[in-house]
């Protein structure tokens, strides 16, 4: 069979859905959907999604990206669910009684089903009234409230069960099963959500502005505990992936310039012609690493994943120091130690263990590279590169450039990872314009960014 003219458009669009998501789907793997749609067919939804995702993610992280996007071009149905147009509940409370007969079976079709009747029941506003209702899963979930079932769930999978009394083990398993498909049914009500709200609104608009991005595409000044853990588990693999990259620049810059009297004399073997270039070998040797970070606020978060990044990287540098401050400064490299450090516990650590904050706990930028300038400027040499992690608001205080100067006259190189928007530069008590006339200021709102930073920056 030939894919029909319509469903190789809908392909073209759901492709360019997962580009703007940051999925690196080209044509090549278009072609290769397009390919898998015209051998299995459309009988089978969830056989189509796993073709395509084989087809068009090749990197770990993005498949919940894929999900969403495929939800909203492949959508399981048009309209109200099937239940609603037969014989619905009427109302929250028989909606909740009959979700919790279905979380107690672990009926995946009846969830489905339900979640369509919940958004379309609890989930509608200004539907048929103007250009600005639709459907909402925060307000659906708000008013059944599903994590309230757990009890009532538990009772009926205890009646359910064989005779006997469940012990605290057997209990404690089945609520962990309980609260797993409880979030599942919320997962299904956000995919419901999005569904209805872009036969109102259109697909491509649902897509740009509901679909949560990939981890590495998160800003850190927004990313929420959970998302940052997330971020940290991919702390290895991103490492291990930077390192290859770094190891190859470094072979590359090792091999050196070429070194013309050897390339002649070489030559005379060949006629003259010069088939064997020589090189002047640059003598290898590692790089030392200072990280400069702000652990104060929502900029925490971006400090202590770079921190774990680049200290995962350790082999690649002859040396790593890691200082943190708030308003004052502090050498922290023994708790970032990825050997004793626990990711989820560093920064509450660095808070109480270190004496990054002595004064009122708001960013003091110029009290603290002064700080660092006094006390340790000697581990700063020809072969360092410091890295100044923060997004340089310094409440109203001095900036002390002259501290920062002092660093760049003794540093190899000297870059700034700011995690706010550029655009946000110079706004408020911003002092970023005046760091930046002085050393390199990149902007660094996520980890995709950092990777590439860390690639193009880090020295060899």
């Amino acid at each position: 069979m030939t894919a029909a003219p319509g469903l190789t458009g809908r392909l073209a669009e759901f492709v360019r859905a997962l580009r703007a998501q940051g999925i690196p789907a080209g044509p090549g793997e278009t072609a290769d959907a397009a390919a898998a749609l015209e051998v299995l067919g459309l009988d089978d939804r969830e056989l189509v999604r796993e073709g395509l995702a084989a087809a068009l993610v090749r990197r770990g992280g993005q498949r919940s990206v894929f999900d969403a996007a495929f939800d909203l071009y492949f959508p399981a149905g048009v309209g109200a669910p099937e239940l609603a147009r037969e014989n619905p509940p009427q109302n929250r409370e028989e909606l909740r009684a009959a979700l919790a007969a279905a979380l107690a079976e672990g009926d995946d079709q009846a969830l489905d089903q339900l979640a369509g009747l919940a958004v379309d029941l609890l989930g509608q506003y200004g539907v048929g009234t103007g250009p600005g209702g639709g459907y909402s899963a925060h307000q659906t979930l708000d008013r059944l409230q599903p994590q309230t079932l757990i009890a009532q769930v538990l009772a009926a999978m205890r009646a359910s069960s064989p005779a006997g009394s469940p012990d605290e083990f057997t209990d404690r398993l089945a609520r962990d099963e309980i609260r797993r498909r409880v979030e599942g049914f919320r997962g299904r009500v956000r995919t419901e959500a999005r569904r209805r709200a872009a036969e109102l609104r259109g697909r491509e608009r649902i897509a740009k502005h509901a679909i949560a991005p990939a981890a590495d595409r998160v800003d850190f000044l927004i990313a929420s505990r959970t998302q940052l853990a997330e971020l940290r588990r991919t702390i290895q693999p991103l490492s291990r992936k930077l390192a290859t990259r770094l190891a190859a620049r470094r072979k590359r810059t090792t091999r050196g310039h070429i070194d013309l009297r050897r390339t002649l004399r070489r030559s005379l073997s060949t006629g003259g012609v010069p088939l064997r270039p020589a090189y002047r070998h640059r003598r290898p040797g590692r790089p030392e690493i200072i990280l400069l970070c702000d652990l104060s606020g929502s900029v925490a978060g971006f400090a202590n994943f770079t921190m774990l990044l680049v200290q995962a990287l350790r082999d690649q540098f002859s040396k790593i120091r890691v200082f943190g401050f708030v308003d004052s400064t502090d050498e922290v490299t023994h708790l970032v130690d990825t050997g004793a450090a626990d990711p989820e516990q560093l920064g509450a650590r660095m808070l109480s263990e270190a004496a990054v904050v002595r004064w009122d706990g708001h960013s003091d930028y110029g009290r603290a590279l002064g700080q660092f300038t006094a006390h340790w400027l000697d581990a700063v040499g020809p072969r360092t590169s410091v890295l100044i992690l923060g997004d340089a608001r310094t409440n109203g205080g001095d900036p002390n450039l002259d501290a920062v100067r002092a660093i760049r006259s003794r540093a190899r190189h000297v870059h700034w990872l700011n995690p706010e928007r550029q655009s946000l530069w110079g706004t408020g008590d911003s002092a970023a314009p005046d760091y930046a006339d002085l050393v390199d200021m990149h902007e660094c709102r996520n980890a995709h960014q950092l990777g590439v930073l860390v690639t193009r920056l880090l020295p060899t």
